[in-house]
């Protein structure tokens, strides 16, 4: 264990969670329908809605883990900023598929693909969906429990129903509109401490011992010898990642659809873009700041818990330094940040799970349309279920091996790429022939399958880009596509052929291998 809580970090802790309560109940009074629970209304400002997308993917996991890595890990250092180099190319990408997605008025992305292939497609992407974001929901779970665990001294089961049943309550009161304001508090909670203990370290150890710290970069490389954290793949392999995350994954394209209108949409990919990189920047600075706190002040890491294998826990150096250099009140604000951050990731997937659930199976099966009294109190319901499904798995997967959650994240992208040209495909391509769809989904993950067996040398980032050729060109040569029609609203059409974005595409692969030689 890390450190007990004072008192007065416990009232903060117990003030922060009855005031989400309270709002909550406050925002659900004003709810009428579906669209209401999963959309806000149409009502949500998109620096809200692109903040609310920002706290959401840099939560928890990322500023626990990136500290660690940067500071502390076996080849780390500013390693972990090419992570973030792909994000505004994907951001622009998306523009020409979410924004046509986002003009139609759809609340489940994947509406967009039965709409333009069919019904069978709509629901082979949505269920593909449910399943990896309901198995990382839970696993994401998991992980807070333990960590709450270590830094509050409380057992598993506490650590999950303290974080769940305020989760639950909050998602099935609130909907949309409360996660989203939610992120927006998590998002200042945790830029305000992570500025503060920048400050902290650097009075003790001055800014320039955060640069003689881990600071090297670029590594270059294909990553096709053992090497998955190369630059190119994490550029290209990213680029494809983040466009299938933001694009495809309901739990990211749901706040860009429900931006009031397209253009607020565009606005929130461009914050998206622009404002990710800084507050990733500053976690890295953190564990600069973390490694260079521990040099001149050991007693930090002997603080810290034992992993399994004996080594310290440096996920949970930050906490440990929050708890032995804060004043008791201030430790509690640092904690419900911690608590917000997995809020956000929680509630985000949990109400996205309900999204899709009701509107991609239940809905559609219906003889008839729901009231829209009927429609919310069936969204709340479907909430309530993904919420515990999620617990319960937790719960299961200390059972599950190591080697398994660790490959979480490369599993997800053996579906990334189909899952990615499907939604592209239904946006920049007509006359599609839905079993070529469907062929050419399957035919992704099964080429993905066969590089990672046979060739697993080749970076799992590559999973991404090649799922994506594959599904897409499948697709396409099955169905007889030769044109790709480029839609933003407001903006004339713009068609170019097929072989002229084979084309271009591979002058791109030639001159990054032609820049990766010289370097």
């Amino acid at each position: 264990m890390i450190s007990g809580l004072a008192v007065a970090d416990w009232l903060v802790i117990a003030g922060y969670l009855t005031a989400m309560l309270l709002l909550a109940a406050s925002l659900g009074r004003r709810q009428k329908s579906g669209g209401d629970y999963f959309l806000g209304g149409g009502q949500l400002s998109s620096r809200s809605l692109a903040a609310s997308t920002i706290a959401t993917q840099c939560s928890t996991n990322s500023l626990l883990g990136a500290p660690a890595f940067v500071g502390f890990s076996a080849g780390g250092g500013l390693l972990w900023l090419q992570y973030e180099l792909a994000v505004p190319l994907a951001m622009a990408a998306l523009m020409f598929i979410l924004l046509p997605a986002r003009a139609l008025g759809i609340t489940s992305i994947y509406e967009v693909v039965e709409r333009n292939i069919g019904r069978d497609a709509r629901l082979l992407a949505s269920g593909t969906f449910l399943l990896f974001r309901g198995v990382a929901t839970g696993v994401t779970i998991y992980g807070v429990g333990l960590i709450i665990t270590a830094i509050v001294e409380i057992d598993y089961a506490t650590a999950v129903a303290l974080v769940m049943v305020v989760v639950i309550i909050y998602d099935v009161l609130g909907g949309l509109r409360a996660v989203v304001i939610s992120d927006v508090i998590q998002l200042l909670l945790l830029t305000a401490t992570v500025l503060i203990s920048l400050v902290l370290i650097a009075d003790v150890v001055g800014w320039a011992a955060f640069f003689e710290q881990r600071t090297d970069t670029l590594v270059s490389g294909w990553g096709v010898e053992g090497d998955s954290y190369s630059f190119w793949p994490m550029l290209i392999g990213g680029l494809f990642l983040y466009a299938a995350y933001y694009g495809a994954d309901q739990s990211q394209a749901q706040r860009v659809l429900a931006a009031p209108d397209t253009r607020s949409a565009g606005r929130v990919l461009l914050y998206n873009g622009l404002f990710r990189f800084p507050l990733v920047l500053s976690y890295c600075l953190l564990g600069l700041g973390l490694a260079a706190f521990a040099a001149v002040e050991p007693g930090l890491v002997q603080r810290l818990p034992a992993t399994a294998s004996g080594s310290p826990n440096y996920n949970l150096v930050f906490p440990a330094f929050v708890l032995s250099n804060f004043a008791p009140g201030f430790i509690g604000l640092v904690i419900v940040g911690l608590l917000a951050a997995a809020m956000s990731s929680i509630d985000s997937a949990i109400n996205s799970l309900s999204a899709a659930t009701v509107e991609d199976f239940i809905q559609p099966r219906l003889t008839q349309p729901l009231t829209n009294t009927a429609a919310l109190r069936l969204s709340r319901l479907v909430t309530v279920a993904w919420g515990f499904a999620a617990v319960l798995f937790s719960f299961q997967v200390e059972h599950i091996a190591p080697t398994v959650l660790e490959a979480i994240n490369k599993v997800g992208s053996m579906a990334n790429g189909s899952l990615l040209a499907l939604i592209a495909s239904a946006t920049l391509l007509r006359h599609l022939k839905q079993r070529a769809a469907i062929i050419g989904f399957g035919a992704g993950i099964a080429v993905n399958l066969v590089v990672a067996t046979l060739l697993p040398s080749v970076s799992w980032l590559w999973w991404n880009v090649i799922g994506f050729a594959v599904a897409a060109g499948t697709t396409v040569r099955l169905s007889g596509v030769r044109v790709v029609t480029f839609r933003q609203p407001g903006l004339p059409q713009v068609k170019l052929p097929l072989v002229l974005l084979a084309a271009m595409f591979a002058l791109i692969l030639l001159i990054t291998a032609l820049l990766d030689r010289l370097a």
